[in-house]
């Protein structure tokens, strides 16, 4: 990043050469910065009435913020797991997905090859987004559910009949079974931007776009691996140990 004293007067294109997350940060300001990459940073934060300051305190906070690893979800309950994939739920459908959406339907550029592939793009992707989306909220209704009603009939929320009914109804080991891997649906966005590639002399919005659309999809594979390898063993181990307990109910009734 250019010296935080200059930082200021730098243009925006050169701030976004610098480190892509810049343009994520812009974004979450309400900010396109393909529509401002001649101007500065401090031109762009008068015209919306930010402080630069603040700006810059929130690109560093970006750059420093880590995701737990899957080693390190493996040793929490599945509650917290649960809740770190909402968490992750959310900013996909509030940040990243209007960023890319954002970008692919805004960026003007005037090689006629990326004009086709951004014209392609925006047949694509949305119809990725509203799949994705049908898929989220799929797992939160009916697989984070389950998990919670496991839960509650382990601390004895249902009488015996109600938890009998609720165990028959979608076990995990069929959820699992239901379960669909969303990195499949990125296979035509790579093909159509061939693996992400693109020369050193490319628009700057292009690469800030291929690079998100990247990380995007790098972010899916790894929020599939925490469902398929943590989430769901750990769900079919609670259902289990729920099963178990009825059944010793029943024997002692």
């Amino acid at each position: 990043m250019p010296d935080s004293k200059n930082i200021e007067k730098s243009p925006i294109k050169d701030i976004v050469l610098d480190n892509y997350v810049f343009a994520a940060v812009l974004h979450y300001f309400g900010i396109s910065f393909f529509q401002y990459e001649q101007a500065s940073l401090q031109e762009v934060c008068k015209k919306y009435k930010i402080n630069p300051q603040q700006l810059i305190e929130e690109l560093e906070t970006w750059a420093k913020r880590e995701e737990p690893s899957p080693r390190d979800l493996y040793f929490h309950p599945i509650e917290v797991l649960v809740a770190y994939l909402r968490k992750k739920h959310y900013y996909f459908v509030r940040q990243e997905l209007p960023f890319l959406s954002d970008m692919i339907a805004g960026i003007q550029v005037d090689d006629s090859d990326f004009s086709s592939i951004l014209g392609d793009l925006r047949i694509m992707f949305p119809l990725f987004v509203e799949d994705f989306i049908h898929h989220i909220h799929e797992e939160e209704m009916r697989l984070f559910k389950r998990i919670e009603l496991l839960h509650e009939i382990e601390e004895d929320a249902f009488g015996l009949t109600d938890a009998l009914e609720i165990l028959k109804k979608e076990p995990i080991s069929q959820l699992a079974e239901a379960h669909e891997v969303h990195d499949d649906e990125m296979q035509g966005i790579r093909k159509l931007t061939k693996d992400y590639c693109l020369s050193a002399n490319a628009p700057v919005a292009m690469k800030v776009l291929y690079f998100e659309l990247q990380n995007f999809e790098k972010e899916l594979v790894i929020h599939a691996q925490i469902e398929d390898q943590l989430l769901f063993p750990k769900a079919v181990e609670l259902e289990k140990e729920v099963i178990r307990r009825i059944k010793k109910k029943i024997l002692n009734n």
